[in-house]
């Protein structure tokens, strides 16, 4: 463990943490993918601690959401201030634990910093609506009110980003949050929760008097049956936000509406990028090698299918075969990698049977495929070669409509646009999606309602990483949230609307009369 990580002696200063070595059931191993060594053993938590913990949020909610919003959005501050100060470390602490490079690593800890320094302008713009009143000497208006108590459902691909994006904005909208992390990725969720909690100790804006305003930033680290399964039916959770697999968020979904309450689900994606025949290919290969490699291909919206005009369809897939077989694989803290293990061995077995499927459709694996996950069998941790897969032209595999969370790019070859919009949208997913094209009438017809139906839609730029000032989520079974920007804080607040008549008579709506 380096020197930074060792930075963050006090913030793993928990009872929850204890030397693997030494444990036995009731624990979850933390390894490092790129070794597959124990780095802690963390304790799980009970239904009971639930219990506990819920209590105590509820309780200070109702304190947390009479604070004025601008003075939450101070606080908000003083917890991005000190991410910042931890941030070479915190950005090591996501590779060491969840694999991606240490550049990625640090960008994920940067958008935490991002969204809370966006969350602080929010908190002065909370803004509702002033309508006129059909009926004279009235007045309406809109306003929103905290929501209450939020769960927070996160998976291990971004460790501390999906927190932020959550509890920041629900932080400033006056909401008290509960947060069940990936149990692959517990000490990333500990490390961030032990920097709010010692910022809600230190400042002086909110002090109230018999709770602990760390109970603002709840933590627990539970199983899915024993803590997950009472989060989503619990009623004091108003809204649920849920990151994970279109099969989590149907549970989820269906759990949380069974109750009547919301539910904010960010689920898979097969994300797609079409290349016309006038696009700049300069452009290209590294948007999709960054897109399709990047995070090992386990972003939600990494690039997983790629549309080429039958014009430039064998240039590209040349470059990008030579791409892919220089991309650095190793170590994701050393220097110069570019692609560093799957999560797990599970992630290498899924792979594997997606390669399978490939071989039995008949497709052309043209770099990686299964030899390149058998290069690493001998080597420590979970690595293995990206992979690029040749669709024959009018194929439509069936393995290419589902999302393996693995580096492989199916490429496709197309005639006209509007079948290459065809394809891209008839996958179940509609998360990210994106068309190289120096042509405005393409954009703009990829842009139209008539073309891409994902929830995100570039030109020129390829289909992963966002940035938090735009609304971030899909449609269709990626679960139709939104977090970060735009609007998506009216998400953690309740609306109301508020008529007020200040004459001296009660005229009805619609000119209703009832009675004299």
């Amino acid at each position: 463990m380096s020197n930074q990580i060792l930075e963050l002696t006090d913030l793993f200063a928990d009872s929850r943490i204890a030397d693997p070595a030494t444990v036995g059931e009731g624990y979850v191993i933390s390894e490092n993918p790129a070794t597959g060594e124990a780095i802690a053993a963390v304790r799980l938590q009970s239904r009971d601690e639930y219990e506990d913990l819920i209590q105590r949020m509820t309780k200070v909610q109702k304190l947390w959401r009479k604070v004025p919003a601008p003075k939450r959005g101070e606080i908000v501050r003083l917890i991005g201030n000190a991410m910042r100060d931890q941030l070479d470390p915190l950005g090591e602490l996501v590779t060491l634990e969840m694999g991606k490079i240490k550049p990625e690593g640090l960008g994920e800890v940067q958008e935490c910093i991002d969204i809370a320094d966006f969350a602080v302008g929010l908190s002065r713009q909370l803004y509702g609506l002033t309508m006129h009143s059909e009926r004279p000497q009235h007045r309406m208006y809109e306003q929103y009110h905290p929501i209450g108590n939020v769960g927070i459902i996160s998976a291990f691909n971004f460790p501390v980003a999906v927190w932020a994006w959550n509890a920041m904005l629900a932080a400033v909208c006056g909401d008290v949050m509960i947060w069940k992390p990936s149990l692959i990725t517990p000490l990333n969720a500990i490390a961030m929760t032990n920097i709010a909690h010692e910022v809600m100790r230190n400042q002086d804006i909110f002090t109230p008097e018999g709770c602990d305003p760390c109970d603002v930033f709840g933590l627990i680290i539970g199983t899915d049956a024993e803590v997950g399964e009472t989060m989503i039916a619990d009623k004091r959770l108003p809204l649920i936000s849920a990151t994970g697999s279109c099969r989590m968020g149907r549970h989820v979904g269906t759990k949380v509406a069974e109750r009547l309450g919301r539910s904010l689900l960010e689920l898979g994606g097969n994300n797609a990028i079409i290349v016309m025949d006038d696009a700049d290919l300069n452009l290209i290969v590294r948007g999709v090698v960054f897109g399709a490699v990047g995070t090992s291909g386990q972003r939600c919206t990494s690039t997983r299918r790629l549309f080429c005009h039958s014009s430039v369809v064998d240039t590209i897939t040349e470059q990008l075969v030579n791409a892919y077989q220089s991309v650095p694989i190793g170590d994701p803290l050393a220097s110069g990698t570019l692609m560093g293990p799957l999560i797990n061995q599970q992630a290498v077995d899924g792979m594997r049977a997606a390669l399978e499927q490939v071989k039995a459709e008949n497709c052309d694996v043209l770099c990686g495929g299964i030899e390149g996950i058998e290069k690493f069998a001998d080597t420590p941790g979970h690595f293995v070669e990206p992979t690029i897969v040749r669709v024959p032209k009018g194929a439509s595999p069936k393995i290419a409509c589902e999302e393996t969370f693995a580096p492989i790019l199916y490429v496709y070859e197309f005639e006209d646009l509007d079948d290459a919009i065809e394809m891209q949208n008839s996958v179940d997913q509609g998360l990210s999606s994106a068309i190289f094209t120096n042509s405005m009438r393409s954009a703009e017809q990829f842009l139209s309602a008539d073309g891409s139906d994902c929830g995100i839609a570039n030109v020129n730029i390829g289909t992963s990483g966002a940035e938090i000032g735009g609304a971030f989520g899909g449609e269709k079974d990626t679960g139709g949230g939104r977090e970060s920007g735009s609007d998506a804080w009216k998400a953690y607040m309740r609306r109301q609307t508020c008529t007020l008549n200040w004459g001296a008579d009660l005229p009805l709506a619609q000119g209703i009369t009832f009675g004299d």
